[in-house]
Order: C-alpha cells, then sequence, then structure tokens
C-alpha cells in the first residue's frame, strides 16, 4: 500500500504549494523596478521595503516550524496561503509608500510561514521515496518554486514589454491575477494536501536541543541566501543602472536568474544520487560566486545577464540540499533554524547590500556576495553529511 505522503498526490500537493510561493515572489521581485520608478523610491526607501519583510519573515517562520511539527504541516501551509494573495492584491494596487510597506509585511508573513511548512511536508515525501529506494526529490520540488519565480517574473517582462501595457498597468495585471490564481491553488492544496507524521522533540520527559549542524548549516544559509535575495531585489536595479537600459529592460535580470535557477533544480537530484549533497552544494557555492565576480566587473547588458545565469545556476542546488539535510536531522524544528537564517537573509539581506551600494555604488557591491558564496564552499565539509 502506497503511504498518503510518498503517493504521487503528496508529490503533487508539494509542488501546487511551491509553485505558488515562487509565483507570487517572482511577481515581487520583477515588480521592484517598476515600483522603484511609481513610488520614486530611492536606495533608503528600498532597504525599509525589504527589511520590513524580512523581519515579517523571520516571525512567522518561528510560529510555523514548531505548529507543523506539533499540528502537522497541512494546516500551517493552508494558512499561510492568504496572506501571499493579498500581497498580491497589494502590490498591484496600492498608491502610497506606507501602504507598500503594509504589503511588504503581508508577502514577509505569508512568505515565511508558507516556506518552513512546505519544506517540512517536502521532506517527509522525500524520507518516504528515500526509504523505498527512491532518488532525492527536494531539489525537483525547490525547482517548481524557481518555475514558478520565473512564471511570475516572466509575466511581468512579457506584459510590459512584448504586450506593450503601460508599468503600473502591468503591474495591476499581473498581480490581480496571480491573487485570483491564488484562490484555485488554495481550493487544489485543501483537496490533495496530506496530513504529516507529528514531531516528538522529547526524550526521557525533556526537549532534546537543536543540533550543532544545523546551526552551522544556519550560518550556511546566511551565504547563500544572500547571494540568491541579492539577486532577486538588486540584479534589476543592478542592471537598470549598470547597463544603462529602461526599467522594463531591466527586468529581465530577474526573469534570466529565476529561469537557470529552475533550470539546474529540475536536475540537481541526478547530480545529489550520483555525486552526494556535499560536492554539488559546493560546486554551487563556487559557480554562483564566479557569476557574481562578473557582475562587478563588466557592464555590457549581455555580460551582465550571463553572469545573472551564472548565479542562478550556482545558487539553485545549493538551499534544497542544505534544507533536505536539516530537515532530516531535526524535522521542523531543526528546519526553521536553517530557513530562518536562509530566508531572513533573501528578504533582508539585500537591505544590508543596499547600505553597502550607498557607500561603493551597485556595481562594486556585488563583490560582497562572491565573497560569501565562497564562504558556503568552504563551510560544506564541516557542517553538512555526504548523503
Amino acid at each position: 500500500m502506497v503511504s498518503p505522503l510518498t503517493g504521487p498526490r503528496a508529490v503533487l500537493a508539494v509542488v501546487t504549494l511551491f509553485v505558488y510561493n515562487g509565483l507570487v515572489l517572482g511577481v515581487y521581485m520583477a515588480a521592484i523596478p517598476i515600483l522603484r520608478e511609481k513610488f520614486g523610491l530611492d536606495t533608503w526607501h528600498l532597504v525599509a521595503l525589504f527589511l520590513v519583510t524580512g523581519v515579517s519573515a523571520v516571525a512567522a517562520m518561528q510560529v510555523s516550524g514548531r505548529l507543523a511539527d506539533r499540528f502537522g504541516a497541512r494546516r500551517v501551509c493552508l494558512g499561510f496561503i492568504f496572506p501571499m494573495m493579498v500581497a498580491a492584491v497589494g502590490y498591484a494596487l496600492v498608491g502610497t509608500y506606507p501602504l507598500l510597506l503594509a504589503t511588504g509585511v503581508f508577502l514577509g508573513a505569508g512568505n515565511g510561514g508558507i516556506d518552513v511548512a512546505m519544506n517540512a511536508l517536502g521532506v517527509q515525501v522525500e524520507g518516504g521515496r528515500l526509504a523505498g529506494g527512491k532518488r532525492p526529490i527536494m531539489s525537483f520540488f525547490h525547482g517548481t518554486w524557481a518555475l514558478g519565480s520565473f512564471a511570475g517574473s516572466l509575466a511581468i517582462s512579457m506584459v510590459g514589454t512584448v504586450v506593450g501595457l503601460s508599468a503600473n498597468t502591468t503591474l495591476m495585471v499581473v498581480g490581480l491575477s496571480a491573487a485570483v490564481v491564488g484562490v484555485g491553488i488554495w481550493i487544489l492544496a485543501w483537496i490533495i494536501t496530506p496530513e504529516t507524521v507529528r514531531v516528538d522533540h522529547e526524550r526521557g520527559g525533556k526537549k532534546t536541543p537543536i543540533p550543532a549542524a544545523a546551526w552551522l548549516m544556519g550560518l550556511m544559509a546566511i551565504g547563500f541566501a544572500l547571494g540568491e535575495g541579492t539577486g532577486a531585489d538588486w540584479s534589476g536595479a543592478h542592471v537598470r543602472d549598470v547597463a544603462g537600459v529602461d526599467p522594463r529592460i531591466a527586468t529581465w535580470a530577474v526573469t534570466v536568474l529565476m529561469a537557470y535557477i529552475a533550470l539546474i533544480r529540475l536536475f540537481a537530484d541526478r547530480l545529489v544520487a550520483k555525486f552526494g549533497r556535499r560536492p554539488v552544494v559546493r560546486a554551487g557555492a563556487i559557480l554562483a560566486a564566479c557569476g557574481y565576480a562578473i557582475t562587478a566587473v563588466f557592464t555590457p547588458l549581455p555580460l551582465l545577464l550571463v553572469g545573472w545565469a551564472l548565479v542562478g545556476l550556482g545558487t539553485g542546488v545549493i538551499a534544497p540540499q542544505v534544507y533536505a539535510t536539516a530537515g532530516h536531522l531535526a524535522g521542523g524544528r531543526g528546519l526553521a533554524v536553517v530557513v530562518t537564517f536562509g530566508y531572513t537573509t533573501f528578504l533582508a539581506g539585500p537591505a544590508f547590500i543596499g547600505g553597502i551600494i550607498h557607500l561603493v555604488g551597485i556595481h562594486r557591491a556585488m563583490a560582497i556576495p562572491a565573497l560569501l558564496l565562497l564562504g558556503v564552499s568552504a563551510l560544506v565539509g564541516v557542517a553538512m553529511k555526504d548523503r
């Protein structure tokens, strides 16, 4: 008999959740150059937006991981779809900067909450598959997240540059469409998402501590998430300023980044099955560092897009393997630690990069993620088990 957690419906449920989370974030990330023009945002306005989004995500993650262990990830995932839909509507319709910040709160809360819960669900699905002799699947799940992000960013780029709508109309059409899609996603997820196994962290009547390796993987998450988050939030502005192109053209930087993240994640499970998690993560960190080096040195648009493509290929393989290792090791609680470090950095880390940009300019600031990604490659052997 096939377990509800390892059957095709469970895989489809996880894919559905990952895709929608990625879709809303893709719309947000590609919309940043448009929001910048619409509200006349300077660097510090963007820093504040990234910061409130990140703080909201941190708060939601702490609640989500513990609730997922105690009550099951299904209920948590379903609950946090709603603030994602609110955020999609907000980016489509808000007309003032304070309301834009409020929208960032909803985005952070929705993303942080659903991210921990859907990864906890995915870890249990992968665990059942591994026990049955099948290959890993976490990278594929994260690949579908990247496909969702790619679809969201592509929608912004296509509607703005191919259909030819104005920037504000583009954002309205795509944002409201993402909210409508969310209604269908919630109904589908409610029908097909299975209940997960509750995770007990007590031994001898006392709670067991979170393993030290989870905290080390949290440090790794700072490095790879700053690399991915900087690309997501600053690649459009980077190409806009360095190459001097129209904001609608600049959105293609995010689209290229997400396309290559999706591409590598859809195939990385085969690499993990053949070589192990550690070599794949180490190679990804080095490749992403090379991509950032290109973005920090060159100015022509084609070379900048090549650099962002390499960043996508490199960072795309890291997060799924680190999160999977943490989830198998310490359940939702341990996963929450690593995801908190990772997605806090992914969402709020670009605010730090914004400060660096203010000091040295957006071109030279791209060297910082390159250095941190090299640090990730050095930590792999200490923090992660090979399989």
